[in-house]
């Protein structure tokens, strides 16, 4: 079988030339191995993902020459699939529902994660069944948190295989640190999934074999690799790229005007001009 590589925008801003690099490295590297090409558009925060961004999205990728398999697969036409791996940890005991606020959080933890947010204490472990039934049914906000000592305790050392580098220059057979994620969102109340498990549960159903990606998402793959782990999900190959960094030595946003695509189309530079300024000639 072919491998099958994918490109996962969110369409919340317009797409910049950090998008255009790891769109375009996807395509190199689907190409050189002889692998299909997917796109996927991940659209599962309602409040900041728009049609028009979607659109703009899907435009500029055509004119990079980006090609992609269709159909395209939306995150938010598949909710009602993402619900059978949250039911399968409920069952096996590694989810809770937590109550606190963000600023509760902050003011209650006592570390950061690898994105530097505060870590959650897991306090809300300490309700009883009871307690936290009655703060559902009373229409109370909540996250489903995964029990992240409890999940550990189901899995061996961790490993994936990482064919880029991460930010210390990892590669090759590089060890797992889901812990250091603490009890991460698995969903919310009024969202059915979190990132973290979307993005596992859309690789296994696509059939995902390569996934390649900003360095960013680096670390985030310890807690990718426990859910594919807990799940029963294959393990794709991991790839993290480079970023692209601005002026002040900060990732490339979708707010930065002068990195944005459509800018650039705007001034008259063209699909190759775009791949010499992301470094891929």
């Amino acid at each position: 079988m072919p491998p099958v590589f994918r490109f996962a925008p969110s369409p919340n801003g317009y797409l910049h030339l950090g998008h255009a690099l790891s769109a375009l490295l996807n395509a190199d590297m689907a190409k050189a191995a002889g692998g299909r090409l997917l796109l996927r558009i991940e659209d599962i925060d309602a409040a900041r993902c728009r049609p028009d961004y979607e659109a703009a999205a899907y435009d500029d990728l055509r004119w990079l020459g980006f090609t992609w398999e269709e159909p395209v697969r939306r995150q938010s036409e598949h909710f009602a699939g993402y619900t059978a791996p949250l039911r399968k940890l409920e069952a096996m005991g590694l989810v809770y529902p937590s109550f606190e606020s963000r600023a509760d959080i902050a003011a209650l933890s006592a570390g950061r994660d690898p994105d530097g947010a505060p870590l959650y204490p897991g306090t809300a472990k300490a309700l009883s069944a009871a307690e936290r039934d009655a703060r559902i049914a009373s229409g109370a906000p909540y996250a489903l948190r995964l029990d992240m000592a409890a999940a550990l305790a189901r899995v061996p050392r961790l490993t994936w295989h990482e064919t880029g580098a991460g930010p210390d220059g990892e590669t090759g057979a590089v060890a797992a640190d889901p812990a250091a994620w603490g009890d991460v969102i698995l969903a919310r109340k009024d969202a059915p999934t979190s990132y973290h498990l979307a993005v596992v549960a859309d690789d296994a159903a696509q059939g995902v074999t390569d996934v390649v990606r900003g360095r960013d998402l680096f670390h985030a793959t310890s807690v990718h690799r426990l859910l594919q782990a807990l799940l029963g999900l294959p393990e794709p190959r991991y790839h993290h790229h480079r970023l692209l960094l601005d002026a002040h030595g900060r990732k490339l946003s979708k707010s930065t005007q002068a990195t944005g695509l459509r800018e650039l189309r705007g001034k008259g530079l063209t699909p190759r001009d775009i791949r010499r300024l992301a470094g891929l000639d």
